[in-house]
């Protein structure tokens, strides 16, 4: 059983083609142009992390923030990030209204209300009625712009806010979500920790969406479904733990989901990321390619399988 099969696709390869996407010519260039909206906890801890780690992939870094000079400060500070030796690093630049849309991939890290601490429980899905608007607002501009670039959601609840996204009128295949990344950095970090675990770090695999059907193989080869749920369950009450603690968590996805995912999706390495399949966007290994979107695809054990396909049809329902 393959995931390929979700988006009505029968392959016999370990990866297969997502999408038609012939003429991506931002693909084709040496360094991107990267747009990045809102500099909140988040956009700004993955502002930093672009900064760092893109001089190879980024040609510039755009900035917007609705409120008042948030981007000025910010180009202030992340423009005096200076390594020793003096090597290049991606400038950083303010947006004006009209520029938004200038760029290769936009950035999409605006919020409304994130749940405050008191909160204890899973905080992501109760975010979905405040950003739907707010990110199919950001989408219909991007639409009237002519943007043809990646258009990247980064805020919570990631998955089904890509569905919004889409329905303002956005190319889905161009439409991807950044939360996987994050899941699948903390079930390696637990598979450290504890030795039963340990084979996630070199045959494990995340699937599905950034919460709470994620999905967590601890081997695709030598897989084990006990296993497997016990380190799903670990690996989604980890952003629960963070708040009961009482602080927000948001460095390890800006940087893990957002930083290094993103700069892997615009230069075609293999990554976690959600992708567009017949209405949902489900999170997996995949890469962007010239001629859409090539998805990890080897055969599963039927009940990884399922786990996976109850995730998927839990998306779908989403967009009834």
């Amino acid at each position: 059983m393959k995931i390929s099969a979700l988006a009505g696709i029968m392959n016999d390869h370990d990866t297969a083609m997502i999408g038609d996407h012939p003429d991506r010519e931002w693909f084709h260039k040496d360094k991107k142009r990267v747009n990045l909206l809102a500099l909140g906890d988040v956009g700004s801890t993955l502002l930093l992390g672009l900064r760092l780690l893109g001089a190879d992939a980024i040609e510039r870094i755009g900035i917007a923030d609705v409120r008042k000079m948030v981007p000025e400060r910010f180009e202030f500070e992340m423009n005096q990030i200076a390594a020793p030796d003096g090597r290049a690093l991606p400038t950083v630049k303010v947006l004006g209204p009209d520029e938004w849309f200038d760029c290769d991939a936009f950035l999409f890290c605006a919020s409304k209300g994130v749940p405050d601490l008191s909160n204890k429980g899973d905080v992501r899905m109760a975010q979905l009625e405040a950003n739907s608007g707010l990110v199919s607002d950001v989408a219909g501009k991007a639409v009237k712009a002519g943007f043809k670039g990646l258009f990247c959601v980064v805020s919570d609840p990631v998955d089904p806010l890509c569905m919004y996204a889409a329905a303002a009128g956005l190319d889905p295949d161009n439409v991807k979500g950044f939360g996987l990344g994050v899941m699948n950095a903390r079930a390696a970090y637990f598979a450290g920790k504890d030795a039963k675990y340990a084979s996630f770090l070199t045959e494990g695999r995340a699937y599905g969406p950034h919460g709470g059907d994620l999905v967590i193989a601890n081997s695709i080869e030598h897989y084990d479904d006990a296993l497997s749920k016990e380190l799903t369950g670990l690996t989604v009450r980890a952003n629960i733990q963070m708040r009961e603690w009482g602080f927000k968590p948001y460095i390890a996805p800006a940087i893990s989901s957002g930083a290094f995912s993103v700069l892997a999706a615009i230069s075609g390495e293999w990554h976690y990321s959600s992708v567009h399949m017949d209405g949902a966007w489900l999170g997996c290994r995949n890469r962007v390619a010239d001629g859409g979107t090539e998805i990890e695809d080897p055969a599963l054990p039927e009940e990884l399988f399922i786990r996976i396909k109850h995730a998927y049809d839990n998306l779908k329902k989403l967009n009834a």
